[in-house]
């Protein structure tokens, strides 16, 4: 049997999948509501399977899931075959990709610079927890991920990328106040920790590990993006893991730094995973992100 999905009844599926609501969806695409849920009622009838969960927000199913993976890869041949076969390459391809910050405040950017410099290409860039730039990937709303999951689901491919290390660094002044005898399990029930947000373990695994302390334990501070938690840092609000390619190649105590557990330092392997068929462009990029990587982050062990 052979299948084949009207072009309205996708664009629906993934202004939904995009937007999170039919209503949002309809916007997007200048037709009423209705017309968006006729159109992913057909698709879901054409197909014999609910595609979409009508919750609030909308959320796929896992059918749906891999029917957005397919719409989204597809979309993307389509693009760069119009860019290639194109005189002028006049529209640039949108490509989505998802990361963890700390990837994006140190290595990744770099990578970019030299895609940008030969391709035209407009990115999306969704942050997340490494930990969860993985699910991104499998719900059809990235292409490629950062991600710390080795195995690659169906159809993909995992790449390691090499390792982030991180150092568990205070203000020199914080330390004196709340580390007067070191880091120890009573201190660390005490001082207040800065994480990214509540999905960021970092901090939370190494306090349960070397301390037997659970989330709740001790007080914490939650500041989103990379430079802005590092300054939480810096300025004494709390103490907390700060990737090393950060920190730069002064001495700690001329930045008025204190690394606080010098001998365990937290290494995290991260992978790049990206489809197997690849258009050229995403062949391209998934090349170039993982030159960038293994130029600027710690080898694998």
């Amino acid at each position: 049997m052979s299948l084949t999905i009207d072009p309205k009844q996708a664009a629906a599926l993934l202004a939904v999948a995009d937007t999170g609501s039919f209503e949002q969806a309809a916007v997007r695409l200048h037709v009423t509501a209705s017309a968006v849920t006729q159109r992913v009622r057909a698709l879901e009838a054409s197909l014999g399977t609910p595609l979409v969960l009508r919750t609030r927000p909308c959320r796929p199913t896992v059918a749906g899931q891999r029917v957005l993976q397919h719409l989204r890869r597809v979309a993307l041949l389509q693009a760069d075959l119009q860019s290639t076969l194109a005189a002028e390459r006049e529209s640039p391809i949108s490509v989505t990709i998802a990361l963890n910050a700390d990837s994006l405040g140190t290595w990744f950017l770099p990578a970019l610079t030299s895609v940008l410099a030969g391709e035209r290409i407009l990115f999306e860039l969704i942050v997340e927890d490494q930990d969860h730039t993985f699910a991104l990937l499998e719900s059809g709303m990235a292409v490629g991920c950062v991600t710390t999951e080795p195995k690659p689901m169906r159809g993909c491919i995992a790449t390691p990328l090499g390792t982030m290390r991180y150092r568990l660094l205070a203000a020199a002044a914080f330390a004196v106040r709340w580390f007067p005898r070191g880091l120890n399990r009573t201190s660390a029930r005490h001082a207040p920790v800065v994480a990214y947000s509540r999905r960021d373990t970092l901090q939370s695994s190494f306090l349960k590990e070397k301390f037997g302390l659970p989330e709740g334990a001790y007080p914490c501070h939650y500041v989103p993006g990379t430079h802005s938690h590092f300054a939480a840092v810096r300025h004494g609000l709390g103490y907390a893991m700060v990737p090393e390619p950060l920190i730069g190649t002064a001495p700690l105590d001329a930045q008025g730094l204190v690394d606080l557990a010098p001998a365990h330092p937290t290494d995290v392997t991260l992978y790049w995973h990206a489809w197997t068929v690849q258009s050229p462009t995403m062949a391209s990029l998934s090349a170039r992100v993982v030159e960038a990587a293994r130029r600027l982050l710690a080898p694998l062990p």
